[in-house]
């Protein structure tokens, strides 16, 4: 009888997408995979998106959940994160419910996403092994893990410290203001407490499963693993299974008109900029950025998005991502000046396919966790231009430990300037000190490919997370 993993995104396609991959991952090893979505939730942060993905994973069995009512994010007065972990904690019933419904004998365990931590109180009642999957990187999670200690009998808030770096295990200095922007505040501040206890709680389960792998990020993964990381806590066995990323379009039917573009550009030619799914920049920043491209003389493929300025203006831009009057947005003439080396997206991306395109040559990204291992995985060196969550802690991973990409200065101030962005441009395209760039890009993505082969590193290590969580259930 084949057994059930139940997994457990929680939030939108940032969450969604790289549980989808950990899904496949359980197919190839003979499971069956359940997904619970909630809906509220997926629909904030882009429907179309997540139902694309659901649409191309016919093998995976989605149970979408009862709807209950969405926060009312622009009246409440609580922040977002807030709503969305009381609207997470809500759902354990009809989660409790829908566990239930599947004989317990056939099932697995469920896997939880990093903020669905209250659903471990549900398991704990059914007695269902449960297991977190962290879709960030190791390094961020040594830091979340040794955070709350670090917090503890603090009086003040850390926004203070300013970019005083701070000395954790296992990574490099991290300036105070370069982690998550709601941890820096009071620590008694409820916003900063129940994030939190969140990340401690991520460790309470049986096993963390993190999409990286070994190489990548070993000394952080040697921290988890050391029995002094969190003085006083026994941690669960870290397992790094990445990096989960996307295949791409399978099909030529579905080429991105981008695509076709590419295909007429030389190698490593094209600089491509994309900022996530919630990456927007003013109508000032944008010019800056065509400037800076005009300047670079380089070919690129830009996807622009501008941000709506209220709350309910941007629930309805996720949903309806309309198109931009890209002359009232650019430098007068700017789309005439590059139409021979610019191609300009509005809506959506193929971002795999970009980044494996033979002719890009540099990825300037946001750097989610996602797109920074595309881009790894790719071999695309990577300029650096954080926004928000734990970007800007990959910056510094991706800057100091594993020497895939250069920081664009300005991105701390929130504006990063015409001269800079051409500068970089350049370095990354034109000099000694971006063909090595190249060079150590290129290694990692054959360290990425050799992890997940047969008996590569992250390949062993999901192989022995099932044999522990088999030897667990004996």
């Amino acid at each position: 009888m084949k057994q059930t993993v139940v997994l457990n995104p929680g939030g939108g396609v940032g969450h969604v997408v790289p549980m989808l991959e950990l899904a496949k991952v359980f197919l190839k090893h003979g499971y069956d995979v359940s997904m619970v979505l909630l809906e509220p939730l997926f629909k904030l942060s882009g429907a179309l998106a997540v139902e694309r993905h659901v649409a191309s994973n016919p093998s995976v069995s989605f149970h979408v959940l009862p709807p209950l009512p969405a926060p009312d994010f622009a009246s409440s007065g609580k922040h977002p994160f807030l709503l969305v972990l009381q609207l997470l904690h809500q759902y354990n019933e009809l989660l409790e419910s829908f566990l239930r419904s599947i004989p317990r004998q056939r099932l697995h365990s469920l896997v939880i996403d990093m903020f669905c931590v209250d659903a471990i109180d549900v398991c704990a009642k059914l007695g269902v092994p449960v297991y977190t999957f962290f879709a960030s990187g190791v390094s961020v999670l040594s830091i979340l893990t040794q955070l709350p200690k670090f917090l503890a009998g603090r009086e003040t808030g850390l926004k203070e410290l300013g970019d005083t770096p701070l000395d954790f295990l296992g990574v490099p200095p991290m300036p105070a203001s370069h982690l998550i922007k709601e941890l820096l505040e009071h620590p008694e501040d409820e916003m900063c407490k129940a994030m939190a206890s969140s990340w401690e709680r991520n460790t309470e389960t049986m096993g963390v499963l993190v999409n990286s792998f070994e190489s990548l990020e070993s000394r952080a993964a040697r921290t988890l693993r050391d029995p002094l990381c969190v003085p006083g806590k026994v941690l669960p066995p870290i397992y790094c299974v990445g990096p989960l990323v996307g295949e791409g379009a399978k099909e030529a039917a579905e080429r991105n008109e981008c695509l076709g573009w590419l295909d007429s550009q030389p190698d490593h030619s094209v600089v491509f900029l994309c900022f996530g799914s919630k990456g927007t920049f003013s109508a000032e920043q944008l010019k800056e950025i065509a400037v800076g491209l005009e300047n670079s003389g380089q070919r690129f493929i830009w996807v622009v998005r501008t941000p709506p300025t209220t709350t309910e203006g941007f629930k309805k831009y996720m949903e309806q991502r309309p198109e931009l009057d890209l002359d009232a947005v650019f430098p007068e003439g700017f789309m005439e000046r590059t139409q021979d080396r610019g191609f300009i997206v509005t809506s959506w991306a193929p971002q795999v396919d970009v980044l494996r395109h033979p002719a890009t040559g540099t990825f300037v990204t946001h750097c989610g966790w996602n797109s920074t291992l595309e881009g790894i995985t790719a071999g695309v060196p990577m300029l650096c231009w954080p926004q928000y969550a734990e970007q800007k802690m990959n910056k510094v991973f991706m800057t100091a430990d594993m020497g895939v990409a250069v920081e664009l200065e300005g991105y701390n101030s929130d504006f990063v300037k015409a001269e800079e962005l051409e500068a970089k441009v350049r370095l990354v395209m034109e000099s000694e000190e971006g063909r090595q760039l190249r060079a150590r890009s290129a290694a990692r993505e054959k360290e990425a490919e050799a992890a997940l082969e047969e008996g590569g590193s992250s390949h062993a290590a999901f192989v022995q997370f099932l044999s522990d969580a088999e030897n667990l259930g004996e």
